[in-house]
């Protein structure tokens, strides 16, 4: 593994200025130091220090991509090897983006005894260890089996104090529209009726879910017209 001042060199010959604004104008974020090194170059640094893990981790998180490299290349371990640097990659993870992209494709075959670690991040009080939870839960867990556990999960994460829970919620919610249509919507009037009751729910994530499920081409003309009508 080179130095760090030498690895921060060899990203920053990659950096693009004009990239490098506009991706910070989309993470909403000033005190993020962004070089503008894009996604695809960052992946294949990942990949060429996937053995130097342990060296990347001790490096200062000062730039976006130096951040991003060091989730990727856990992101590209093996099962037994990812589950010892799990928790200190979810503990960098700062914004939307970089949150996004930690997709660690051992968890695909590892689904079940990944939960424990999903009901440990959704029960810590931070923005993105709850996004994380349900980022994670979209890209491997919409499937029957996990169906009531998901629901489950979108009442309790924090989508009133986190706009980016909130996001993540709505988005995965969605899914459960799309892909299990008759029984989310049962579960659509359910918060309806509580909501006409007084009962505390949380309606803007509701109606963003309804609106992302009606975005979609998998779902008929009929579908989308009845579901806006569930909006509140």
């Amino acid at each position: 593994m080179i130095p760090y001042p030498e690895f921060l060199e060899e990203i920053k010959s990659y950096a693009e200025p004009e990239y490098a604004a506009f991706h910070k104008r989309l993470l909403k974020n000033d005190s993020i130091h962004v070089l503008g090194v894009r996604v695809p170059q960052l992946r294949k640094l990942a990949k060429k220090y996937i053995n130097c893990v342990d060296e990347l981790l001790s490096f200062p998180d000062e730039y976006y991509e130096v951040t991003f490299i060091k989730l990727t290349a856990v992101s590209y371990l093996k099962w037994d090897e990812f589950t010892n640097y799990v928790d200190r990659c979810v503990a960098l993870i700062d914004n939307w983006a970089t949150c996004d992209c930690f997709t660690p494709k051992c968890i695909a075959k590892h689904k079940d005894e990944f939960l424990p670690f999903i009901y440990t991040y959704q029960g810590e009080d931070k923005e993105f260890y709850q996004r994380f939870v349900l980022t994670t839960l979209l890209h491997f867990y919409v499937e029957e089996k996990y169906y009531y556990d998901l629901l489950q999960i979108i009442t309790e994460v924090d989508t009133d104090e986190y706009y980016y829970v909130h996001m993540a919620a709505a988005w995965l919610l969605a899914e459960l529209i799309i892909k299990f249509y008759d029984e989310t919507v049962k579960f659509l009037i359910q918060t309806s009726e509580a909501y006409n009751k007084g009962m505390e729910v949380d309606i803007k994530t509701h109606n963003k879910a309804i609106q992302k499920a009606c975005e979609s081409y998998r779902l008929t003309a009929e579908q989308k017209t009845y579901l806006k009508g569930l909006k509140i």
